[in-house]
């Protein structure tokens, strides 16, 4: 499973600290465990736009790689938390999503809790750092309520404008 969550992520790479690089591909082998997931491929990366043919790989490759972007422009923003975080931003829709009769649709779970928050909990309960649980629980909608860190903003940006881009599409 370890090899199939880099191979995933090929951006886990880029992390400089051993340890977070670590608990970063340890929280998606839980979540895939925990959600009942055999692989990533199906998972599409929303259930807000029909027919989305992006998965949820792609769009977190993507929110990464955009958020990578910025971090190399500035020098007040901690890259491995960018990356770490980045990577980790959707990691509850494991829990949010599940495959019933061919289709991925939401969970009972995922209908009382949503992924920011299922993802935050889970990172928490596996030690990474408060600063990875914070961009995950501060990158959607539910973030409104508390002060973004630096990194915590950028997620939230770059996953917004992938989700944005992916809508207009439509």
């Amino acid at each position: 499973m370890r090899e199939y969550i880099t191979s995933a992520f090929p951006e886990l790479k880029k992390i400089k600290d051993d340890d977070l690089r670590e608990k970063i591909v340890e929280l998606w082998i839980c979540a895939m465990e925990k959600g009942g997931w055999q692989s990533l491929e199906q998972i599409p990366f929303t259930l807000l736009i029909p027919d989305v043919k992006t998965s949820l790989v792609e769009h977190t490759r993507r929110v990464t790689n955009m958020a990578m972007a910025i971090a190399d422009k500035r020098d007040d923003v901690d890259k491995d938390l960018i990356i770490a975080g980045a990577i980790a931003h959707d990691v509850g829709k494991l829990l949010e999503y599940e495959l019933k009769e061919e289709k991925v649709r939401k969970s009972e779970y995922g209908r009382l809790v949503r992924h920011p928050i299922s993802g935050a909990c889970l990172a928490h309960q596996m030690n990474l750092p408060k600063e990875i649980v914070h961009i995950i629980a501060a990158h959607s909608k539910e973030g409104e309520a508390v002060k973004r860190s630096r990194e915590a903003i950028i997620i939230n940006h770059c996953d917004f404008i992938d989700f944005e881009i992916a809508k207009a599409k439509k």
